[in-house]
């Protein structure tokens, strides 16, 4: 197998104008049925993002490949179960191999468009589960919908670490840039192993262990952000080679979810709708999870006045560490992703908590990109509402674990919250791009 994609990388890097075609047939047969549980679709996909990241392709275009390979493979999983229907298990490769369907069935059965959405994120289900949602009659309009959203998702957290690896090598990045990344990414990934593996285990203090993990890399991080510096030097110079017009926009509606006054409104609403639906203890996570990471936020940020980097026009007057934006926006999502997770397995859990920080991960990368902060300032925001929430989550759980909300409260609690983003952010667009003009 790696002389085989050693091969395959070296054709590749001598035939650049392959790579884009390459890249969405592997997405496609990645999402495929039955196919896509025999390919190692994510080494592959990760080493064609680092040949696009390396000057082959941008990173628009890379994501749009890979998310229209992803939808196509979706689309024909969906139509060969729709065509088959139960005569699916007789097709070569499940007739031997029936619990390959198994899982999926039952994943399907218990959450319905739920696991669709839940499933992308898991290898041995993101290939089967398009194919039992055709098999068992699921409608069309209602599964085009979840693939479209769930391909978002699953093209940002599959290419784009890829992407920036690609990119990083092929910049002159400061000196010394390469051995800061290793020192902040060794300990992170150790935090995240570490917490993934007391979930699997079913550690009864999971929470607890995860709120001390993270608040020690919070505090190693203010300990150790001015040494530093060619980290955040070189990541900012990344993003804003990188910069055009039309993801210009996009930022700036990203960066708007991140806002003081949209973060209070939804976090407002949240908690109003969940103690409205007497879900009395969800709304206590809620609050302790949102105020208490707002609170944290201002008094680090008064105590550590770091200065914001110099690349606006008008550079904005308060200070930058750790990042007003990305705390906000870390604490609500994961808040979501925390009471999405509860009564489910572990694997389901941690899956809700990847799909929760993405659009948090949107907003944080928003203001590198537009320059407002530096890297090291949305880590310490994220790592903040990690170590809150995960203090709000134990103290609530110190007696009985925290209960799942009922469908009929997501319904309630779902709908209204995304609108009111959705709708703060395009409404205040026009004023967000004249303040975020760049030199």
């Amino acid at each position: 197998m790696t002389e085989w994609l050693d091969g395959l990388t070296a054709w590749l890097s001598a035939h650049p104008q392959w790579l884009g075609l390459a890249l969405f047939v592997v997405a496609c047969t990645e999402c495929l049925a039955i196919i896509g549980l025999l390919m190692p679709g994510a080494v592959l996909l990760f080493t064609l993002a680092v040949l696009a990241g390396s000057g082959a392709l941008g990173l628009g275009e890379t994501l749009l490949l890979a998310y229209c390979g992803g939808l196509l493979g979706d689309l024909l999983s969906y139509a060969l179960g729709r065509r088959f229907h139960q005569n699916i298990r007789r097709l070569p490769g499940l007739r031997h191999h029936p619990e390959w369907m198994a899982s999926a069935e039952i994943h399907f059965h218990k959450y319905g468009f739920a696991s669709l959405l839940v499933g992308r994120f898991i290898g041995p289900l993101r290939p089967m589960l398009p194919m039992v949602a055709g098999m068992l009659d699921m409608p069309f309009g209602r599964f085009l919908l979840v693939s479209l959203l769930a391909s978002v998702g699953w093209a940002l957290a599959y290419l784009l670490p890829g992407w920036a690896t690609g990119a990083a090598l092929r910049l002159p990045l400061p000196e010394g840039f390469w051995s800061e990344a290793a020192l902040v990414a060794a300990p992170l990934g150790l935090l995240l192993g570490l917490c993934i593996h007391f979930s699997l285990q079913r550690h009864p203090r999971v929470p607890l262990l995860a709120a001390g993990l993270c608040m020690a890399a919070l505090a190693a991080l203010f300990v150790g952000w001015p040494q530093l510096d060619r980290l955040d030097q070189g990541l900012l110079a990344l993003l804003q080679e990188h910069r055009h017009a039309w993801v210009d926009r996009l930022m700036v509606v990203a960066t708007r979810l991140g806002d003081f006054k949209t973060q209070v409104a939804a976090g407002t609403l949240l908690c109003a709708l969940l103690l409205f639906a007497r879900q009395w203890r969800p709304a206590l996570f809620a609050i302790g999870s949102l105020l208490g990471t707002a609170l944290a936020n201002g008094s680090l940020k008064w105590l550590f006045a770091r200065v914001r980097p110099d690349v606006l026009v008008h550079p904005l007057e308060s200070y930058s560490f750790p990042s007003g934006h990305s705390s906000a926006a870390f604490a609500f999502f994961l808040t979501l992703g925390v009471l999405a997770g509860r009564g489910q397995p572990p694997r389901l859990r941690l899956t809700w908590l990847l799909l929760a920080c993405l659009p948090a991960l949107v907003i944080a990368l928003s203001r590198v990109y537009l320059g407002v902060h530096w890297p090291t300032d949305i880590l310490a925001g994220a790592l903040l509402a990690a170590t809150v929430c995960a203090a709000s989550l134990s103290l609530l759980q110190r007696h009985a674990a925290l209960p799942a909300l009922a469908p009929r409260v997501w319904w309630l609690v779902l709908p209204a919250t995304l609108a009111l983003l959705g709708g703060i952010a395009t409404w205040a667009l026009p004023e967000a791009m004249e303040m975020y003009r760049y030199q």
